[in-house]
């Protein structure tokens, strides 16, 4: 069980400083849309709480635009915009369901929204999809209103073991990970994926790598991974 009471200073500023570099690398990263909108959470080490950004727009954040929560969604410190009040509970719900979370990220980025405006998953036609572990693809989670009791059961609905991000229908993409730096990541591949299927519709059409061998790529991966660097004359 998780130690209960005033949260750990050090741990909660971590968390803070956290937020704050991810927030930078996404907007570094380009997959996030004009308007800068878009939500982060972060996990307070040790803790059943998070911080999280409390306004709508990531370009504009500091060191005051965010809040300290519990994981059944109860502000505990801070003050939450309403439009950020309002998607609480779909980053809630990951850190329920999937304890190993560090860090949530919900943006508008383009051509992943696209996709969900569509109503279409992101399928495996990316070999960064098996590299990164995400042999499934990227489901779609049907339409619910934002951060409503059904958009929140549409996520879970979605989710598989392996799932480490939904596109929410008509609305956006939502991505998660132990690391916040991992996140970030996830975040940059999808939206890269569904650029290159969007400009490969002109051409044919995006293609499907098999399952198997999207699962032998995460597999290559990881030995090379575990070999570590190479070094001339080692």
């Amino acid at each position: 069980m998780r130690t209960r009471g005033a949260p750990s200073k050090a741990g909660e500023e971590k968390a803070r400083e956290a937020l704050l570099e991810t927030a930078q690398a996404i907007l570094r990263s380009g997959a996030i849309s004009m308007s800068g909108h878009g939500n982060i959470s972060v996990r307070v080490a040790g803790r059943d709480e998070i911080v999280f950004t409390s306004g709508a727009n990531l370009k504009q954040l500091d060191a005051t635009s965010m809040v300290r929560l519990s994981l059944d969604g109860r502000l505990l410190e801070g003050e939450l915009a309403p439009v950020a009040a309002a998607v609480v509970a779909m980053h809630t719900a990951i850190y329920q369901d999937r304890p190993d979370t560090g860090c949530v990220i919900h943006t508008h980025s383009p051509y992943a929204t696209a996709f969900a405006v569509a109503n279409r998953p992101i399928e495996g036609w990316s070999e960064a999809f098996g590299i990164f572990g995400l042999e499934d693809g990227v489901p779609l989670a049907a339409y619910g209103p934002r951060g409503s009791e059904l958009a929140v059961a549409n996520i879970r609905s979605a989710m598989t073991p392996k799932t480490k991000a939904v596109l929410l229908a008509n609305h956006g993409v939502l991505a998660w990970a132990p690391q916040a730096p991992m996140a970030v990541q996830l975040g940059v591949i999808i939206e890269e994926a569904a650029q290159s299927a969007i400009l490969a519709g002109a051409i044919g059409g995006a293609k499907v790598v098999p399952h198997h061998l999207l699962h032998a790529s995460l597999e290559r991966h990881e030995h090379f991974e575990k070999a570590g660097a190479s070094r001339a004359g080692s």
